[in-house]
């Protein structure tokens, strides 16, 4: 298959890290991630619907595909890498873990929204979680995309006004609303069966989570459940980040991540 649209630092050496990025973003996320990694290339792709990418015909299943877009990618660097997701890039990073183990070396989930870990776990804060989430689907739903993405953002982004964005990013992200409705049924009703009995026990790969301190809590009981799950996990939280920190705190990530990466 084609190679998706992509992006490639020279960050000192050939070590492939390939990154994957959250909802309503593109692979420019991880610009500020790149200035404080040493010693690789990361490499980073639009995903499904998103960048340079075709917008979502509202039929496929922008999920799997984001994973089969991926493992081509991961091949044509002739793999294993390393790989890093964030948000619904993570829930991405997780399902090409335990579907094709052999294309990793380790993994970096950054917040991995995969909120039917939450509700596994019994996580108390979940139907608030659940009554916040429901109200940007409506909105959606209703033809009110824009007043959807602006609640989205409200509840998701990196501390910024909706309204003073740039107008062209405010665009952006209205004209991809669609795609976050069209999340749900992986992340709130784990239709990919991530969460699948012995699934995550079975992962033999070192996986670090990194969440921020000032992120909902929905996160924290989406880590929790991850970390209790995950054989070879380690759990870090970011102190003063929220849920954007691969933008906002990228000099803390990238120093987790160069401690995480395992020998070659």
């Amino acid at each position: 298959m084609p190679l998706p649209p992509h992006r490639r630092w020279d960050c000192g050496g050939p070590r492939r890290v390939v990154a994957l990025h959250c909802s309503l973003a593109h692979a420019g996320e991880w610009s500020g991630l790149a200035g404080g990694l040493q010693g690789v290339t990361l490499i980073a792709p639009d995903l499904p619907g998103h960048g340079a990418q075709p917008l979502w015909d509202g039929r496929s299943d922008d999920h799997a595909e984001a994973v089969r877009q991926a493992v081509a990618l991961i091949g044509a660097e002739g793999g294993p890498v390393d790989l890093i997701g964030h948000s619904w890039g993570g829930t991405i990073a997780l399902r090409l873990a335990l579907e094709r183990p052999e294309f990793l070396r380790s993994l970096v989930l950054v917040e991995p929204v995969l909120f039917a870990a939450a509700r596994a776990a019994g996580d108390p804060g979940f139907p608030a979680f659940v009554a916040t989430h429901k109200a940007v689907h409506d909105l959606a739903q209703a033809g009110r995309l824009a007043e959807a993405a602006a609640l989205f953002h409200q509840n998701w982004g990196g501390g910024e006004r909706f309204e003073d964005l740039p107008a062209r990013t405010q665009t952006y992200m209205t004209d991809r609303m669609a795609l976050v409705l069209a999340q749900n049924p992986v992340l709130l009703g784990d239709a990919a069966g991530l969460l699948r009995a012995w699934g995550l026990e079975s992962l033999g790969l070192p996986v670090l989570l990194v969440e921020g301190d000032q992120s909902p809590p929905v996160v924290a009981a989406i880590q929790a459940e991850l970390a209790r799950r995950l054989p070879m996990a380690r759990r870090e939280v970011v102190a003063g980040a929220g849920h954007m920190l691969p933008v906002t705190h990228a000099a803390d990530l990238a120093a987790l991540v160069m401690g995480h990466l395992p020998p070659l």
